[in-house]
């Protein structure tokens, strides 16, 4: 009965040594799956932090393309702005062409409109239409390689389409510089 006894303890240990050793596969197994999983998560992470930062960066690229493009249309209504004014500001422009420059170094160039409009049109003088606002040579600075003297450009405020008018209905203009 002893011996039936530890026959049974013994086959009962190596059972339990052979439990034991499967568990310790089975530990060991899930060990490598646990750490296979970290791994992989390790790679996830990575992944999704690359991920962010591409986002960021389309992100980034796509602001700053949006105030590029901001800018450009800004730039492009401030042209349309500017150009508008400037086309506005001319509206009453009137452009003298072929006035010799010499006849203004005797007169100033509000004094020769005057005199070229009283020579053209003495009705328009006499009502006292003729309001020279401001008078300039264009453009600014004399080109020496143009023989042709530069314009007048006379600003005046209301009264451009009555010169024109009576422009069209007059004789061509003359200009007789005092020499």
């Amino acid at each position: 009965m002893m011996v039936k006894m530890l026959n049974s303890m013994k086959k009962d240990i190596v059972t339990l040594k052979k439990e034991q050793s499967e568990i310790k596969n089975d530990i060991t197994q899930i060990k490598n799956t646990l750490e296979g999983i970290h791994n992989r998560l390790g790679e996830a992470e990575d992944q999704i932090s690359e991920l962010e930062d591409r986002i960021e960066n389309i992100t980034q690229s796509e602001n700053q393309k949006e105030e590029k493009q901001l800018k450009q249309k800004q730039k492009q209504e401030d042209k349309n702005k500017k150009r508008e004014l400037r086309d506005n500001m001319k509206h009453n422009n009137i452009r003298i062409a072929s006035v010799p420059e010499e006849a203004e170094r005797e007169k100033v160039i509000k004094n020769l409109f005057e005199e070229i409009m009283a020579e053209n049109f003495p009705n328009l003088v006499k009502e006292n239409v003729t309001q020279v606002q401001e008078a300039q040579r264009t453009p600014y600075k004399k080109n020496l390689n143009r023989p042709m003297p530069r314009h007048i450009i006379i600003k005046m405020p209301k009264i451009k389409e009555r010169i024109l008018k009576a422009a069209r209905e007059e004789k061509p203009f003359t200009n007789k510089p005092d020499t």
